[in-house]
Parts: structure tokens; sequence; C-alpha cells
């Protein structure tokens, strides 16, 4: 519980929590949420580290945080801060995380789960069989040399494609075209690489998560056609990110960050907010490693589209194009950008945390694909594996609230261990069969840390951004087969 003393919560409206700028906040703090989501994020300090973030040097408008925020490393997850570079701006990587471009991946067919519902349960067999999972999981598409790894980490999902895993179309639909620039391999470690070179093409363990979806809501007909979602269809989803090779490079940076900021005389009141300004050679090198890791991320989601279709295609005894797989979109919500924004009228270069919080562009943006231009990003947002995901799409709105930037999933009630002990004496695959839901994955002890009462209902965190105008809700996902690590 934060220190309430320390910490005041005003309510500016029915979804906006405010923490004045005390002491040393350079700016106030603002919490999206709702009543019925405000216990919940006062049970834990993630409003406290909320202030911390606004002491960041050269944070602009305020520190942010999204309704499924909850602790985490310096930044709460769920937190979201742009800083000006032209004003000393800084990079923290405790604004980014140890997984670096963790992100969600969907993926659409031409099945009506009507037609394939008792092919479900051979479905998930077939992706648990074809897609390795679990802590270490090694061997999705080989081992690299590290001259091929580097080429990866600068072509990102680019050098996936050209080695024959996936269509180059898919591309289109990547945020960033699944290759952020200014990846140096050099930056990168002797340990992040090895750790990094058998580990392409694999889904990793916690809650990461490959799922077979059913589309069953509609709420935006146009933008839904538009991404090629209809009722009653089976979609894809993947949920992973940049594997060992990115916690590595989180846990060097966090080393030189920490000598960086006394160097440049930054006072912060959690050392995990260590950073250093943008334009600092220690910042450089960060963010070139962070692109790597972007890129890494990005060739493993891709890989594992190839690998899960692959997978359907034998169980199916189908042809591609009578699967009719087909990439929506890829969105991370763990990274760190250098992007344009508007701050009092005039445009300015920011460097913008978006830490557990997913990019939301608008209509006419010209970082959307030209596929969607006319109606907005596609915005990914999972839920837990008994519940409902849901596919938005980005606003003006967030542009001028949030930075272009809605909330990334859920969010985390209980600990991985108070679900664990929750969990004890249930059997959590049956529940979920219960439910219709085929669930297949490596140990007991996952499932019980995954469990939905380990998390808010996404439902609740969506609604949300909806009720601002940040994002809209286009559609429903509802869970029918789930594989965890």
């Amino acid at each position: 519980m934060p220190d309430e003393t320390k910490i005041e919560l005003r309510k500016v409206s029915d979804l906006i929590w405010e923490i004045p700028k005390t002491g040393g906040m350079r700016v106030p703090g603002r919490i999206f949420c709702s009543e019925r989501l405000f216990e919940s994020i006062k049970a834990d300090k993630s409003p406290e580290q909320v202030a911390n973030v606004a002491h960041l040097p050269g944070i602009v408008s305020y520190s942010l945080a999204m309704p499924d925020m909850h602790w985490g490393y310096g930044f709460p997850i769920g937190g979201v801060a742009a800083t000006d570079i032209a004003e000393g701006g800084v990079v923290s990587p405790g604004g980014v995380g140890y997984d670096i471009n963790c992100g969600i991946r969907l993926a659409t067919t031409d099945l009506k789960l009507a037609d394939v519902k008792d092919k479900i349960e051979t479905m998930v067999h077939a992706l648990f069989a074809n897609v390795p999972c679990g802590v270490g999981s090694t061997g999705g598409i080989g081992k690299l040399s590290q001259a091929e790894e580097k080429k990866m980490l600068v072509k990102g999902a680019e050098w996936v494609v050209e080695n024959g895993f996936g269509k180059a179309e898919d591309m289109e639909r990547t945020e960033e075209g699944g290759r952020l620039r200014g990846a140096d391999p050099e930056a990168v470690s002797e340990r992040a690489l090895k750790r990094g070179s058998d580990e392409v093409g694999t889904l990793g363990s916690g809650n990461h998560f490959l799922e077979l979806d059913v589309v069953d809501t509609i709420y935006d007909a146009q933008a839904a056609a538009a991404f090629g979602l209809a009722e009653g269809q089976l979609v894809l989803q993947i949920h992973s990110g940049s594997r060992g090779l990115g916690h590595q490079v989180c846990d060097d940076y966090i080393r030189i960050m920490n000598q960086a900021a006394q160097k440049y005389g930054i006072h912060v009141p959690d050392r995990e907010l260590c950073c250093a300004p943008v334009n600092s050679p220690e910042a450089q090198r960060y963010l070139a490693a962070m692109a790597c890791a972007a890129n890494y991320a990005w060739a493993n989601r891709q890989a594992m589209l190839h690998l899960a279709e692959q997978a359907l295609l034998r169980v199916l005894k189908a042809s591609p194009k009578a699967l009719g797989m087909r990439q929506v979109y890829d969105v991370c919500h763990n990274i760190a950008k250098l992007e344009d924004h508007t701050v009092g009228g005039q445009t300015k270069k920011l460097c913008v945390h978006r830490k557990g919080a997913t990019r939301a562009f608008p209509p006419g943006h010209p970082d959307v694909p030209a596929a969607y231009r006319a109606i907005g990003q596609p915005v990914l947002i999972p839920g837990d594996m008994g519940r409902c995901s849901y596919v938005l799409v980005g606003t003006q709105k967030a542009m001028e609230e949030s930075w272009g930037t809605t909330c990334h999933g859920a969010g985390r009630t209980l600990s991985r261990t108070q679900a664990i002990k929750q969990g004890r004496g249930r059997n959590i695959q049956k529940e979920m069969a219960a439910k219709g839901i085929f669930v297949r994955s490596k140990g007991r002890e996952t499932l019980a840390e995954e469990m939905s009462e380990a998390y808010k209902d996404v439902s609740d965190v969506v609604e949300v951004m909806h009720q601002l105008g940040i994002t809209r809700k286009v559609a429903r996902l509802r869970p029918v087969g789930v594989m965890k690590g």
C-alpha cells in the first residue's frame, strides 16, 4: 500500500486521477482508471512509481499510467513518459523493461470455429509440438552463427522472411515494419548474443502464450472489415518478446546507466530509474542495443507465426490458400522510441517510453500501414487465458492525451507466488476445459501463475480507454485453445 501521506491521488474526472507535483517532481502524475479498478491500483506501490518517474530530467506534460498498471522495475508496468531531447531529456532502461519489445501478433484465418471445433485440441497439440516453449526453450529455427545473429539483429523480421520463414507482406503489417532503425550489434554483449543464438522461434514462459481465438463480438464494423475480422472466425495470437537476449541487454545497460547517472549528476528517487541524456554516448549505445533486442523480438514472432501456420496446415491437411492465414498486425509494448509530438503548439522530438503500454496512432498518421491509414492503427490487447482479448483502433485523442499510447493487457493483481498458493489443490486445466478452452502447458505451476484470478478483467481496462476516446473497441476475441510455456 502506498504511503498516502506521500502520494496524494486527486480525482480529476470519473476516469482520470492525478498526483500533484510535489518535491522534486518536474510534472504531475496522471493515472487513467475507473472507480472499479482504483482499489487494485492503490493496493501496490505503483502510484508511488508514477510519482518517481515524474522526477526524470526532460519529462514533459505528465508521468502517465494506464488502467492495467501494477508494480514494475523502476517504471510501473503500464507506465508512459516522454522526455524532450532538446531539453536534456533522458532514456531509462527501467522505462522499457527486461523483456524488450514483448508484444502481440494477430493473424486471421479463413476458418470458422463452427467448422473446426472438433479439431481444436489436435491443433493445440500440433502447435505445442512445433513451437518450442517453456523456460530456456530453444531450437525454433535452429542455432544461428554469430554472424547470422548479428544480421538478424539489424534486419529483424526481414531477416526471417529472407530465410524462408514467413511472408514479406507480414512486415507491412508490423510496427516499424518489423525493423527498428539504429540497431548496432556491436552494442550487444557477448553474453547476450550467446543467450539469443538458439531462441529465435521460441515462446518462452510466464505470461507468454500462443492462442487460438474466435471473434465473438464486433463493435466497429468498418474497422473490423478493414482489419479482416468477422464474427465466428478463428484467429491466432502470439505473445512473446526478445527472450534471453533482451533480458541480458537490459541487465547490461542498467549497470552502465547507474554509472552514467552519477557521471551526469542525475538524481532520481529510485536507483531503478537510472538514466542518461538521450544525446549522451551511454544512451545512444543503449538505444542501439535496445533496437537490436526489439528486432530480435519481431524476428522471434515472425518465425513463430510461420511455425504455427505449418502446424495448422498439417493438422487440417489444407493448402495455405484454404487456411488463408493473414497477419492483421504486430505491436510491441516494452520500448523507447524517438518520435515527433506536439508540445505547447510546437513539434518536438521526444523519447517516448512505453513500459507495458501499446502504441495507438490515429487515422492519417504516416507510421500507420497504408492498408489501415484511413482507419487508424490496429491495437492488440490480450487478456487472461480464461476470459477474452480485444482488438482496438488508435485515435487522435491518444495523440493529445497519451503520446499516442494506450493500455497493453489485463494487468496482474496477484504475484506469481500468490497465484500458485491460491491454485493449490485445483486443476486449472480441467476448469478451463469446462469453459470450452483446451490448454496445453509445460507445467501445472505455469497454469496456476496464469489463472484468470491473477489478473484484472481486461474488459474493465479496455472500457476505460474506450470511454476516454484514446482507443475505440473494434472486436472481442474469446480463447478456445491456449498454449503456455
